[in-house]
């Protein structure tokens, strides 16, 4: 995803730049930031943010979210990794596993699935597994 050549200064205003899906749009395929994330929209792959993860109450992910921070107030059909603190709003819909380091819950919030609290969440890591795979498959 970076060049090899990416200085620290640039990987630290990469991590500190936001991206915003909007309502209406459909994103397909794998996405990974080093920076922040806003979803109004939907995304069928799976989402990988060093940093934080905020769902709108319209947002849907299709797939797999990984991230530091997270905060959902829409639907997720996926495994759900946060390293340090997971919120679920009250219009949250989480169907699949939960993996966490904290989490607050908001009343009316819905998870379907086994959660997992105060463990160690792997490392995000981006473009390692994608890389992995390109090289097996070669």
């Amino acid at each position: 995803m970076f060049k090899s050549g990416t200085s620290k200064k640039e990987l630290e205003q990469l991590s500190s730049s936001s991206t915003i899906i909007a309502q209406g749009v459909v994103l397909e395929g794998n996405m990974e930031t080093s920076g922040n994330l806003r979803i109004e929209g939907k995304v069928v792959g799976n989402v990988r943010s060093k940093s934080k993860v905020a769902m709108g109450s319209s947002s849907m992910i299709e797939g797999n979210l990984l991230a530091q921070n997270a905060e959902i107030a829409g639907l997720v059909r996926g495994v759900v990794e946060v390293s340090d603190l997971l919120i679920l709003k009250s219009s949250a819909v989480i169907e699949g596993d939960i993996v966490t380091g904290k989490i607050m819950v908001e009343n009316g919030a819905i998870f379907n699935g086994k959660c997992k609290m105060g463990a160690d969440v792997k490392e995000i890591n981006l473009g390692e597994r994608t890389r992995k795979k390109e090289a097996q498959t070669a």
